[in-house]
């Protein structure tokens, strides 16, 4: 058989492994890959826990894609069965790096997210991307397009990005996106980065569930500057100034210098080292300051580790995250509820005609929810 002479790797269209690529021939990943997929053609959505652990260990790329299509499903059977499946995950030997990044439409986070992890990817991390679309409140559509605009990170072996609808979820996330986290890690993933629908208050949520959060801002003047929400800037750990390139140079310098005075008058957190939170610009098309970016991450995130910080930031997420189960298996519970159905007609009645408050009408369906 005459050496392959194609130009580059790609990913077959079922298969985890790699087929030919122009610059090194035949791998023999390419038979690994076509075993793993033999196996995972086996994983389906009724499958037991420990086949699909079993699989998401072994690498299996399709067993993860129904593994988190099954936590987020709201069909009940699957949601026990995607219980059983996360209670049986093994705790990955070392923390992963979560990353969470928020930006206003348009400021080119999916540009900035294939030229970062492509770097990631060359030096040998694993990265799963996590993209949030945004669903229509009116048919609960999303278009799903992030993964087309990552064509290359799309393909390369070492990259797995899933775009999931928000389902009109606040916080820019989607309900069930921690579940997912854990679901990657286990794959064997050890960055992953998680992209918000946009930027606001409610997107400070996605601080909740990482390690690091960056906030992806276009050169801009000082009005523009006012119209950051508060809110998000205080979680910031890092403002990267994206679009620094050509004639736009000087005015993303100002930007980055404007946004670093207004950090350092913001907050020093004690989770912050000396010189965080802080601003920084870099080109995502032309690549500039990517490297001195990723740089400035680690170093935070390696003094997360050697500080305590990041367990004990990773400890109270839990906590949140519990507290967030209780309320909404709370409201799932109301709205099931064959005993207080009837009161909740003469609530909504009452309220309708001004005859009571929206908070009077709640306890009283809690109270009567709960009486004994």
């Amino acid at each position: 058989m005459a050496p392959c002479s194609f130009s580059l790797y790609r990913q077959g269209p079922d298969a985890p492994g790699l087929i030919p690529t122009r610059r090194y021939g035949i791998q023999r990943r390419y038979l690994q890959g076509k075993k793993a997929l033999n196996r995972a053609r086996t994983v389906t959505l009724n499958s037991t826990p420990d086949i699909f652990r079993e699989e998401l260990v072994n690498g299996s790329r399709r067993a993860l894609a129904k593994a988190i299509t099954l936590v987020e499903s709201t069909n009940q059977d699957h949601r026990a069965q995607a219980d059983a499946l996360l209670e049986s995950l093994p705790t990955p030997a070392e923390p992963s790096l979560r990353l969470g990044l928020s930006g206003t439409p348009g400021v080119g986070k999916s540009t900035f997210i294939e030229r970062f992890g492509l770097m990631l990817c060359e030096e040998g991390r694993r990265l799963a991307v996590l993209a949030v679309d945004p669903s229509s409140s009116r048919s609960g559509g999303s278009i799903l397009g992030d993964k087309t605009r990552m064509e290359q990170l799309s393909r390369h072996p070492s990259a797995f990005i899933r775009p999931t609808p928000s389902a009109s979820q606040l916080g820019g996330v989607a309900r069930r996106t921690r579940e997912v986290i854990l679901l990657v890690e286990a794959a064997g993933f050890d960055t992953v980065i998680v992209e918000t629908v946009g930027v606001g208050q409610s997107e400070t949520l996605v601080a909740e569930m990482t390690d690091i959060f960056l906030l992806l801002l276009a050169p801009a003047g000082g009005d523009e500057l006012q119209g950051v929400k508060r809110g998000i800037m205080e979680v910031a750990d890092m403002i990267l100034v994206n679009k620094a390139d050509g004639d736009l140079i000087p005015t993303a310098r100002r930007t980055t210098a404007d946004y670093a005075g207004a950090l350092r008058l913001l907050r020093h957190r004690p989770q912050d080292p000396e010189g965080f939170p802080k601003a920084a610009m870099l080109s995502a098309a032309e690549g500039s300051g990517m490297a001195e970016a990723w740089a400035e991450i680690v170093s935070l995130s390696d003094w997360r580790r050697q500080t305590g910080v990041l367990e004990e930031t990773r400890a109270r997420q839990t906590l949140s995250w519990f507290v967030e189960e209780i309320e909404a298996a709370l409201a799932l519970r109301v709205r099931q509820s064959r005993n207080t159905a009837g009161l909740r007609a003469e609530l909504e009645a009452d309220l309708l005609a001004g005859r009571t408050t929206p908070r009077a009408a709640a306890a009283a369906l809690l109270d009567s929810l709960f009486a004994p």
